[in-house]
């Protein structure tokens, strides 16, 4: 057979560098992506301003004496107060409640659990099992990692999608990441070292120490990117400035006129940079509103009769009706918050699973589990409610179907002891 020059049309998708920066912004919050931007202008001379600073003191400012539910603004909070200051997000049943606090009491500066769980269960009175139960709700609180009693386990705690291949890696052949070492990576795992090379990436992008982000040296505020209000009977959203800021741009840098080779090239290289950094921040800003109008859209009646009202919702959910991937709506939505009438809410609170009804509708977990604890709070303490009762009360006061299995699940998962032992 004699070789030839054949003609073939491939269709491949390469990211460019605008694409890149864009996703990058795309997970940081409002205030993290002008701080990102701040840093880049002390090395790029075209970027002159970002004009949102006072506009982001003046928030500050205000908020001070309008506290809010999802908002941090301590003078000087300890790391130990930060997390414990986070325990609104999450349910901690009154019987883990000491727990929890005597374990992150006991993590050291760097975030890591510096007791055993034996002796943590001794301390508090419980058993190793509710210790146990305690650390994951600890290892839920931001940044991600904390609460970790190795590297390994901080590494896995901030890529907690990143499968078996990164736990073998971490377990096993901790030596491979420590010295980049690609391939034996992609030879013992048949993967090109491009590959290996990203998840080296992937680790090298954790932080090793998370409790040292946690540092009280300065004022730390949680900062919302919108502000959702009922106006006429519609609810609207205002984005704040920062969401979307403006960058000013010396135009005597970029309309010079340069004979030198090595400056022109330089030149054109911040060029280049803020013209993607603005193409980013476009990308970032319009993603994230998509995403929010989106949550205002499916959670509305949550916004006007508050969590009881809460529905179902998923990342694919969204990422299907706005056409996007999934893992662009999980950037979108991380360290992200917005401001309501019930205080300033991260955005992943308005995900939930659900649980499907007789007519195909679905009931968000998190409100059975509430409507759960509801009625338990208020039995009779001397004949309390028996799983099935719930069950049946469920079904005849809320018009709500659940087997009783998932009623005894969710009443674990909240820390509530059986009927027997509530007596």
């Amino acid at each position: 057979m004699r070789p030839a020059i054949v003609q073939e049309q491939k269709l491949q998708l390469k990211m460019n560098q605008s694409l890149i920066q864009a996703i990058h912004l795309l997970q940081y919050s409002g205030v993290e992506m002008v701080e990102y931007i701040q840093e880049l202008s002390k090395e790029n001379p075209l970027i002159e301003d970002v004009n949102v600073d006072y506009e982001i003191g003046r928030f500050k400012q205000a908020s001070t004496n309008d506290i809010s539910i999802g908002e941090i603004n301590p003078a000087e909070l300890t790391m130990y107060e930060q997390l414990k200051s986070q325990l609104y997000a999450i349910h901690v049943p009154n019987d883990l409640r000491e727990a929890v606090h005597f374990g992150i009491d006991s993590l050291n500066e760097d975030g890591y659990l510096d007791i055993d769980l034996t002796s943590w269960a001794d301390q508090c009175g419980v058993t190793v099992d509710r210790v146990e139960d305690a650390l994951q709700l600890i290892q839920q609180l931001e940044p991600a990692g904390i609460g970790a009693r190795t590297l390994q386990e901080c590494i896995q705690l901030q890529l907690p999608d990143s499968g078996a291949l990164l736990a073998e890696l971490l377990t096993d052949h901790l030596d491979w990441v420590a010295e980049e070492d690609t391939i034996a990576i992609s030879d013992r795992y048949h993967l090109s070292e491009a590959k290996a090379a990203d998840i080296l990436k992937r680790i090298q992008s954790c932080h090793p120490k998370p409790g040292q982000l946690l540092s009280a040296k300065k004022t730390e505020y949680i900062i919302p990117e919108a502000y959702i209000y009922e106006e006429d009977g519609n609810w609207k959203i205002s984005f704040y400035k920062w969401h979307a800021p403006t960058i000013e741009v010396n135009e005597s840098y970029k309309h010079l006129q340069v004979d030198e080779k090595d400056a022109a090239d330089y030149l054109k290289e911040k060029i280049n940079q803020v013209n993607w950094l603005q193409q980013a921040i476009k990308f970032r800003g319009h993603t994230v509103e998509q995403v929010i109008e989106k949550i205002v859209e499916k959670q509305r009646m949550y916004f006007e009769h508050g969590a009881f009202m809460l529905q179902p919702l998923t990342l694919k959910e969204i990422a299907a009706e706005l056409n996007m991937h999934i893992s662009t709506v999980s950037r979108a939505i991380s360290h992200k918050y917005v401001q309501t009438k019930y205080g300033v809410i991260p955005l992943k609170f308005f995900l939930q699973s659900g649980i499907k009804q007789k007519d195909g509708q679905q009931t968000a977990s998190f409100v059975i589990k509430q409507l759960i604890a509801e009625l338990i709070n208020n039995e009779d303490k001397q004949k309390p409610f028996s799983d099935q009762a719930i069950k049946n009360r469920l079904q005849q006061e809320f018009g709500i179907t659940v087997a009783r299995r998932t009623v005894m699940k969710y009443r674990e998962q909240l820390g509530i002891a059986a009927s027997t032992k509530r007596r």
